[in-house]
């Protein structure tokens, strides 16, 4: 009997790009294995967790009820309450009906790329950006158009480079405000001035705002606004991890244009079925008074955080170009301790047990030259990275 040839893997799973991130942490757990205290810097999770109230509505949930699959588009009352959400906090009106919630706001961003990417579509976003959205554009047949950002524009996009980038096949424009990994938002008439180019040229607008409520007030007090205020027809992509520090309940939700939902509700339908049950009825708790006033709270602190992280890292020589003003990231340069990235990254890790994330999971203009610092982390653990760095840099000038 003759062998078979080995059976054969899809271009989009060869083609992929590994997510550089992960292999930190596989580094910091075999480290902490053997028994180092690895000072992680690298994850986007804040420390905090659910507030008490979901906690609380998960253990009721989970008392022995039939917990059956909810509709696709999710539980009504949950689209209810991220519906009043939007219109109490961000002042707008938002049907519930246009509400898919998901898996975690990745399931959103794929259901978003499945329904508007035909193969050979173009998609605009940033560089540096989030690289499992351009892995989604990707894995559906389009083409991602990185524009290459700057400091002058706060790593983001803005009008004149979206114009810039602009071709026939254009069929979306993906946003992130604010951003992972810059933490900075686009200022909120520039976004306007992108989306109403991309609109008038018949092309989608993605918007990620899952860190959205973690943006500073603008200066009159009010909260950072949705870009359903200005542009109704965009897609906003939300989720319960980063605000509500719910990251491994795997929940968020997408804000669609009425004329998307058919699409997106068939979609979910056969990739998902619908998100969790009992995690959505949990996160009905999220919406009380008592979470959401803990959850300005924890903004409020990781507001105290950046006010050390910023100064410290430009004492390290380690400056942040655009200071963040959402998240809890500072992309910082790199260049002056005569390190690439990746080569700085992975040292941090083995000799001063400091898990970063490398640019080159971000950017290619940029993927060199800088790397993510998170500061979710708690206080203490930010302190005792940033002394253990500031060693690790005292000694690379040393050695020079």
């Amino acid at each position: 009997m003759t062998e078979r040839e080995p059976m054969k893997v899809a271009q989009r799973a060869l083609r992929a790009e590994p997510f550089h991130a992960m292999s930190i942490g596989q580094r910091a757990s075999e480290l902490e294995a053997g028994g180092a205290h690895v000072v992680k810097l690298s994850l986007g999770e804040p420390d905090f967790g659910a507030p008490p109230a979901v906690r609380e509505a998960m253990v009721d949930a989970m008392d022995g009820r039939p917990l059956p699959y909810t509709p696709a588009m999710g539980l009504p009352a949950l689209r209810e309450e991220i519906a009043g959400y939007y219109r109490e906090v961000h002042g707008v009106a938002v049907d519930p009906a246009r509400i898919i919630v998901t898996s975690g706001a990745s399931a959103a961003l794929l259901l978003a790329t499945a329904a508007t990417t035909d193969p050979g579509d173009e998609v605009v976003m940033a560089d540096p950006s989030y690289p499992c959205n351009r892995e989604l554009v990707q894995a559906f047949g389009g083409e991602v158009v990185a524009v290459p950002t700057t400091p002058a524009t706060r790593f983001q996009l803005d009008a004149s480079l979206v114009d810039a980038a602009w071709t026939e096949r254009t069929a979306s424009v993906m946003v992130a405000t604010p951003s992972n990994p810059t933490g900075t938002a686009i200022p909120f008439d520039e976004l306007e001035r992108v989306c109403r180019l991309a609109r008038e040229r018949g092309a989608w607008r993605i918007v990620d705002e899952i860190y959205l409520d973690l943006q500073d007030d603008a200066p009159d007090g009010t909260p950072a606004r949705s870009v359903l205020a200005i542009d109704p027809g965009a897609i906003a992509i939300g989720s319960f991890s980063k605000f509500f520090g719910m990251t491994g309940w795997r929940l968020g939700w997408a804000v669609l244009p009425e004329n998307l939902v058919d699409a997106a509700e068939r979609l979910a339908v056969n990739f998902f079925l619908c998100a969790s049950t009992p995690a959505q009825i949990a996160a009905t708790a999220a919406f009380t008074d008592e979470s959401l006033a803990l959850c300005a709270e924890r903004r409020a602190e990781f507001q105290r955080r950046r006010a050390f992280v910023l100064p410290a890292l430009a004492d390290l020589g380690l400056p942040v170009g655009a200071a963040p003003d959402g998240a809890f990231y500072a992309y910082c340069d790199v260049s002056s301790t005569g390190l690439d990235a990746w080569t700085f990254c992975r040292r941090a890790l083995d000799e001063a047990h400091v898990a970063i994330t490398p640019g080159r999971d971000f950017s290619t203009a940029t993927g060199e030259t800088h790397v993510r610092i998170s500061y979710a982390a708690a206080e203490g653990e930010l302190r005792e990275g940033i002394r253990r760095l500031g060693r690790l840099i005292d000694g690379l000038s040393s050695a020079t």
